[in-house]
């Protein structure tokens, strides 16, 4: 997926996206979910001025001696403005490695100079054990990583499942269709994997096992068709954060539960995207959020930032969301304060990362 650098800092902020900031100083904004190559900073960096990021934390760091050590040279070039998390390399498990030496590894990670650990959707539904059975998300064998990265004060971001249509049928009453059409790898329909409850309620199970470790649930608390469950959720585990990333489709369809949840928990909502820039032939590649049939394009760029500001910002009602492979639906926004938006958008990232 082509970025165009050039056409992006040219179409800028549109006025839908400054709005708030005409109203006053304009609001720092911490997008804590992004994920980056290492020769793709730059260009992250690009999109991160011209749309108004001040920081982003890069999901995609490596491990030490597999990619680690340059995402880390590549975000110590931007002077503060890019953080990453280490990646376990949970496909290792396969082969027989030990979860204990893989949580030293992660203390040399955080020496290097990494700020959490993100586990991908792969745990649960990809990663196994030498005898072929899936890793489960809450496999007590795993145990000794996540302990460690609260030992470390790295918070532990991670992705679990994956949105709920994805385990109905690909067809077109499937709400996701447009997306699943594009990505039929996507769908586990009839595939022998775990329920989406299964894994949602291992995830819960994971966070309830580890109360000295921060944890990030991605994508709304993996479960973005229900925030009232996620403030549940919330309500049980005060180790638990949540981020917004890639769901403002989910959660522009039910404004009220979700000014409801922000209301009851301030504090432990993240402002995210799911912004991805990797390097392609010759170019570099561009994912808002989820990739369609064709490459992005500058126009695609500005609407992808300009209705996520929309969402939070306004109370405009029926418009059309962020990434538009995600859903045919139109969403309506939140309209929060600007005390709020100052909390979700930097506040409670930069307190979060402050108490490690």
């Amino acid at each position: 997926m082509r970025l165009w650098v050039l056409g992006l800092l040219v179409v800028g902020c549109t006025c839908k996206e400054t709005r708030r900031s005409d109203a006053g100083t304009r609001l720092r904004k911490v997008d804590v979910h992004v994920h980056a190559e290492p020769a793709a900073v730059p260009h992250l960096l690009a999109l991160m001025n011209t749309h108004g990021i001040d920081v982003a934390w890069n999901l995609s760091g490596g491990w030490p001696g597999s990619g680690l050590e340059d995402a880390l040279a590549a975000a110590n070039a931007t002077n503060g403005r890019v953080l990453v998390f280490a990646n376990p390399p949970l496909g290792m498990l396969r082969q027989g490695a030990d979860v204990n030496a893989m949580a030293e590894q992660l203390r040399v990670a955080h020496d290097l100079g990494a700020r959490g650990v993100k586990f991908f959707k792969s745990l649960g539904l990809g990663a196994r054990w030498p005898d072929g059975s899936l890793v489960a998300v809450d496999d007590p064998r795993l145990d000794p990583l996540f302990e460690q990265a609260g030992a470390l004060g790295m918070p532990v971001a991670i992705h679990t499942g994956d949105p709920k249509a994805f385990w109905l049928p690909a067809t077109q009453e499937n709400e996701r269709f447009d997306e699943l059409s594009v990505h039929p790898g996507w769908s586990y329909a009839g595939r022998p994997v775990p329920t989406w409850s299964a894994l949602y309620e291992a995830f819960l199970r994971r966070v309830a096992r580890h109360p000295h470790t921060t944890f990030v649930g991605v994508h709304f608390g993996n479960d973005p068709e229900d925030p009232g469950a996620v403030s549940a959720a919330l309500d049980q585990y005060p180790n638990l954060f949540v981020d917004t990333a890639a769901r403002v489709p989910e959660l522009g369809r039910r404004p009220e539960v979700m000014r409801a949840v922000l209301a009851k928990h301030p504090t432990r909502v993240l402002f995210g995207t799911d912004l991805g820039v990797g390097v392609g032939v010759g170019e570099f590649d561009l994912m808002l959020g989820s990739a369609g049939a064709t490459p992005p394009g500058p126009s695609d760029v500005a609407h992808f930032f300009s209705s996520t500001w929309r969402f939070f910002e306004t109370n405009d009602r029926d418009f059309e969301h962020p990434t538009p492979i995600q859903g045919r639906w139109r969403i309506s926004g939140l309209g929060l304060s600007r005390e709020a938006l100052e909390r979700l958008y930097s506040g409670n990232a930069d307190q979060l990362m402050r108490s490690r």
